[in-house]
């Protein structure tokens, strides 16, 4: 069986004005994503890349699509490789990695449609479960509004949750204070840092955070400043986390050489597919380094995750979007089974999920059509929408 085409789909979702987010990168109205599509035989593979859309077309479309078509999907290594050996003078981070990353998850997905077997199984795992985390708590001027999502977030069965700060010192503490009553010890808070803090004030804070039950303080700096992580790392108490804005094995193999991290955030939407991120995920057992996957743009993201997830004995857990977009809680015919803070995958062939073709033409932003303005939080478009924020470590005590 040979491949007969590569299609890319660039994904477009504008919030209503009611439910427009804030977070460190500003307002944040709309979302982006891109699936993809590996055609072989009258079979379809589908996989996910989260960055620049019109780059992840070039890329996938004119550059890689020719070298894939007439190969045997079933050479997975090998195609992955020749990918980014095609990439790599333009490559080796960045959108290239997750153009790659993308048709990787869709060779992955088309392999276990052929072979009759969940793709968890196919990497070796023994479990067909994962920890699931709520991902939200994004910045509210009222600390009610996040107790009353954090109940929301119980009551749906998660016990464990990340929310957003790096807004201010008095604002960070006093919103993980309010989460974490209503928590009450019935779940696990985790908090990101949105690289919004010098060493000083993260430490500071990390010292505050360990008067709580914080599963991990996430990217408290910007992701090029592995020295920093280090740093903080050797003087707290609570587990450092990084690494959904790293790519590829060599990207992590940095962090984890330094010791930068506990826990590495990899994501087959960005870091190089299902096959890199088992790659990441076995280096990073061999520090010391448990795995819980970043998930921000896709069910089909969300599902690769967990598939590799499963597969590792270091893997903890999995980040659900829980923002109310329809890329994570409509795209897929079969909606990702979270229940008891746990993502259920399907013992149904590939990664078990199917596209729902009238909601990807609903979203599809067609080819040739620029990306309208908006903030979409790892994406500005358009410099009205871009809003540059202090950084919040400034303002700390």
């Amino acid at each position: 069986m040979k491949i007969d085409s590569v299609d890319v789909h660039n994904l477009y979702y504008r919030y209503p004005d009611d439910e427009v987010h804030r977070c460190a990168e500003g307002h944040m109205g709309a979302r982006l994503t891109t699936i993809v599509f590996v055609n072989a035989g009258g079979h379809t593979g589908v996989g996910a890349a989260y960055s620049h859309p019109g780059i992840l077309r070039l890329i996938i479309e004119d550059h890689l699509a020719p070298f894939l078509v007439g190969q045997d999907p079933a050479r997975i290594d090998e195609l992955w490789d020749t990918m980014y050996s095609l990439t790599r003078w333009y490559g080796r981070k960045g959108a290239a990695i997750s153009a790659i990353g993308a048709v990787d998850t869709a060779l992955w997905d088309l392999r276990g449609k052929l072979e009759g077997a969940p793709v968890f199984e196919l990497l070796g795992a023994k479990r067909s479960e994962v920890s699931a985390y709520a991902s939200g708590l994004l910045w509210q001027d009222d600390l009610a509004l996040l107790e009353r999502e954090a109940k929301v977030h119980l009551g749906d069965g998660f016990r464990l949750m990340k929310m957003r700060l790096g807004r201010d010192a008095e604002y960070d503490r006093n919103a993980v204070a309010a989460v974490s009553r209503v928590l009450g010890g019935k779940a696990k808070l985790a908090v990101d840092g949105t690289h919004r803090y010098t060493e000083e004030a993260a430490a500071q804070f990390a010292q505050y955070l360990s008067t709580y039950d914080i599963a991990w303080f996430e990217e408290p700096f910007p992701p090029e400043d592995v020295e920093a992580y280090a740093r903080l790392r050797a003087r707290v108490d609570v587990p450092v986390s990084a690494g959904e804005n790293e790519f590829g094995v060599q990207g992590f193999r940095e962090l984890f050489r330094v010791g930068a991290v506990d826990i590495a955030q990899p994501d087959v939407a960005r870091s190089g597919g299902i096959t890199e991120c088992l790659r990441i995920g076995k280096l990073a057992q061999e520090y010391g380094v448990n795995v819980v996957t970043h998930t921000w743009s896709d069910a089909v993201a969300l599902t690769g995750n967990a598939h590799v997830v499963a597969a590792l004995d270091n893997g903890m857990a999995v980040e659900v979007d829980r923002t109310g977009c329809p890329f994570m809680d409509a795209l897929l015919v079969e909606r990702p089974d979270v229940r008891d803070g746990k993502l259920h995958l399907a013992s149904r062939p590939g990664l078990g999920v199917t596209v729902d073709p009238k909601v990807l033409a609903t979203l599809a932003l067609p080819p040739g059509r620029a990306v309208p303005p908006g903030n979409y939080a790892d994406l500005v478009f358009g410099p009205e929408s871009y809003t540059a924020v202090p950084p919040q470590a400034r303002t700390v005590d």
